[in-house]
């Protein structure tokens, strides 16, 4: 590896990506061996090398894995956000281009550790990996944390649990660390002496813990439920826009998910859930606000449904909200949670004023503002905690309901702007973690799948088919603990910034032998 010419060294950091990105795909390996031996190259890509070839290497890595993982926003672009193929492909390799930044400076200040030391450098590796995952997270407006490589733990259960204590990071610094480890002991198998049996020692125990970790997924507490929701999929088809009369036109198909939906006060549910948003739903609406409320009165128990709200904006008219709106069994609102973290270039274009080079999607994408407030409903003497879509994959911003004395988890998403790509299956695996992260049960209810219950634990206790309008009996629980990590939040990426900066101070100190 040491003797490869810098162009087969920029190839291999190219497959190195792609190998990545497998375990991101719809059938990932539950043992996580793609995300192991992608980063394992990266990391011998990243050292004994001039410090912009690592970067450049680093950067390549980022190309493929984004391209392959996220190659779904090209279909949303071009199919919802009336974007010609040309059009889509820049927003996809703007995309791209910059989330592949935070994998460049992973390998530039690896390679810059390393020249110095190799094992200090493997050493600070999930520190660094960690504190670039968050800073991703954190990016004003624009901020993204998809496919953060915890992630691709998400099958080993055992594994999962650590997620109540550090959150994701956590596990995406195990598994750097780990990919450390290796490294670490290939080297020392060059070396002789005890780093030698060191490294046969670590090169035999490394195969074996994905193994044993995944044969105590039966030591993980099993979790009864106390309480049954009724999660309604409407299976709309996704459309650009909605013409005036499109409630009279599918008046029949709202007259079945009405039926549905009163089915539940059949089978003992306390809440029927109907999706995010996927039609002109709305409460200002009075057609539509007849028909929930006389579904509330059917079902007897709490309907929560997604909206398009409508308040008084600054201009003088009226300014839309992404909404979640829960009536009580009398058919009264009883609680409106607006959507806080919207999607960039989905439901909002920031810095519009610089971006005519998006007229086309600056004239598709709906200005839709943002919430402000964390709220937490309560019905029946339940504290629900209701997120939207997006907000899913943010760890920090969900864990506030949990603070705000949440007792259950729900997620409203519409995931049909995806189609049949890895990106619901992606969606899924993400909210998944923040169930687990709180310990709470999470009730996830879609458009067209994928319509869940996780319990606590991160096991599915129920799961509807993909695609098909109808509902799922979704048991679940409530319980009033708080986990480390909903109590301390992103501590570990905190220490891991910390820890960072003081690698790269210490690095920086003592210089960095052949440096120029």
């Amino acid at each position: 590896m040491d003797n490869l010419s810098p162009p087969r060294r920029l190839g291999a950091a190219l497959l190195s990506g792609v190998v990545l990105s497998f375990a991101f795909g719809t059938n990932a390996d539950p043992f996580v061996i793609e995300a192991v031996l992608g980063l394992i190259l990266l990391l011998f890509l990243s050292s004994g090398v001039r410090p912009r070839l690592a970067a450049a290497c680093g950067f390549l890595h980022g190309v493929a894995f984004y391209g392959i993982s996220l190659r779904w926003v090209h279909t949303v672009m071009r199919v919802h956000g009336g974007l010609s193929t040309w059009e889509a492909s820049g927003v996809l390799a703007s995309l791209v281009a910059a989330a592949s930044v935070f994998p460049a400076l992973f390998s530039f200040c690896f390679c810059r550790l390393s020249r110095r030391s190799l094992t200090t450098a493997l050493l600070a590796a999930p520190f660094l990996w960690v504190t670039l995952e968050f800073a991703r997270t954190r990016l004003p407006a624009i901020g993204f944390p998809w496919n953060l490589l915890g992630y691709a733990v998400r099958d080993n259960l055992t594994l999962l649990q650590i997620t109540a204590v550090t959150g994701v990071y956590g596990l995406s610094f195990l598994l750097c660390a780990y990919c450390a480890l290796i490294v670490w002991s290939a080297r020392a198998l060059e070396s002789r002496g005890k780093k030698r049996a060191a490294g046969w020692f670590l090169v035999i125990l490394a195969p074996l813990v994905p193994a044993v970790t995944s044969m105590a997924d039966h030591w993980i507490p099993q979790e009864p439920p106390q309480h049954l929701a009724w999660l309604v999929q409407t299976n709309f088809p996704q459309a650009p826009s909605y013409p005036a009369d499109w409630m009279s036109t599918h008046a029949r198909e709202l007259d079945e998910l009405e039926r549905l939906s009163i089915t539940a006060a059949q089978n003992g549910a306390e809440l029927v859930i109907w999706p995010e948003v996927p039609a002109p739903f709305s409460m200002q609406d009075a057609q539509f606000a007849a028909r929930a409320e006389r579904i509330a009165r059917a079902t007897r128990s709490g309907f929560l449904f997604g909206v398009v709200d409508w308040k008084p904006g600054s201009n003088g008219g009226l300014s839309p909200y992404n909404s979640a709106a829960l009536m009580g069994p009398s058919g009264r609102l009883v609680f409106l949670y607006d959507k806080i973290h919207l999607v960039p270039f989905g439901e909002y274009v920031p810095l519009r004023r610089w971006l005519g080079f998006a007229h086309q999607l600056t004239a598709e994408v709906g200005e839709f503002q943002h919430g402000s407030l964390y709220r937490v409903g309560g019905i029946g003497g339940q504290k629900l905690g209701v997120f939207i879509c997006y907000e899913a994959i943010f760890p920090s911003e969900v864990r506030r309901f949990t603070e705000r004395g949440a007792g259950l988890l729900i997620n409203l998403s519409n995931d049909g702007w995806f189609g049949r790509s890895a990106a619901p299956p992606q969606h899924l695996m993400m909210a998944r973690v923040r169930a687990v992260e709180n310990r709470r049960w999470l009730l996830r209810a879609t458009n067209n799948g994928y319509t869940v219950a996780v319990d606590p634990y991160g096991r599915y206790a129920a799961r509807l088919a993909t695609d098909i309008r109808g509902a799922l009996a979704a048991p679940y629980g409530l319980r009033s603990d708080r986990t480390l990590y909903a109590r301390w939040g992103d501590w570990l990426a905190w220490l891991c910034v910390a820890a960072t900066l003081y690698f790269l101070a210490a690095g920086a100190r003592h210089g960095v032998p052949g440096q120029k």
